[in-house]
C-alpha cells in the first residue's frame, strides 16, 4: 500500500498543548495531516463518522474531561475497525502504573509530554519515523512498544 501523509489525530483538552503539537508537526516538514479534538468523547465521534479517513496515529491524552484517556482507549480498542490504528498516550503523567495500565490496554507509545518545543519536536519526529516504518515494511504492530 502507498501511503502520501500520515495521518494523524491529537486528542487533548489543553488548548495549548494542541496548538504546540500541530506548531511541531508544522516545523517538522513530515509530510502529515494533523487533526485535533478536544476530548475522548469528540475522538470516538470523529473516528466513528462515515466520512472519517482514519489516522495512522493516536495521541491520547489520559486527562480529558467528558471521556478520558483510559476509557477512550478502552473504546478504541474493542472495535476492529481501529486495529490498525497505532496508539500514543499522550500525557503530563509519568507514572509507572500508567504506563503499564496503557500498555495492559493496548497502547503502542507512551509520551511524557516534553516541557519544550525542541523536545517535542524530536519525540514527534521518532514516533512518526518509526510507526511509518511499521506501516510501509508491513511490520506487527503488536510489537510497536515505546516509552520516551
Amino acid at each position: 500500500m502507498q501511503y502520501d501523509s500520515i495521518i494523524i489525530t491529537l486528542a487533548d483538552d489543553d488548548e495549548d498543548d494542541r496548538l504546540f503539537f500541530t506548531d511541531a508537526f508544522q516545523e517538522l516538514k513530515i509530510n502529515t495531516i494533523v487533526n485535533t479534538v478536544n476530548n475522548g468523547r469528540e475522538l470516538l465521534n470523529f473516528l466513528n463518522h462515515p466520512e472519517t479517513v482514519l489516522p495512522n496515529i493516536i495521541f491520547l491524552d489520559l486527562n480529558m474531561p467528558i471521556l478520558n484517556g483510559i476509557d477512550c482507549l478502552k473504546e478504541i480498542k474493542r472495535n476492529d475497525k481501529f486495529n490498525d490504528i497505532a496508539i500514543a498516550i499522550y500525557s503530563t503523567s509519568s507514572s509507572d502504573q500508567d504506563v503499564e495500565n496503557t500498555f495492559v490496554l493496548g497502547a503502542n507509545i507512551y509520551i511524557k509530554k516534553p516541557s519544550n518545543f525542541n523536545d517535542l519536536k524530536k519525540i514527534l519526529s521518532d514516533v512518526v519515523t518509526i510507526n511509518w516504518q511499521y506501516h510501509t515494511n508491513d511490520l506487527n504492530k503488536e510489537n510497536f512498544l515505546l516509552r520516551l
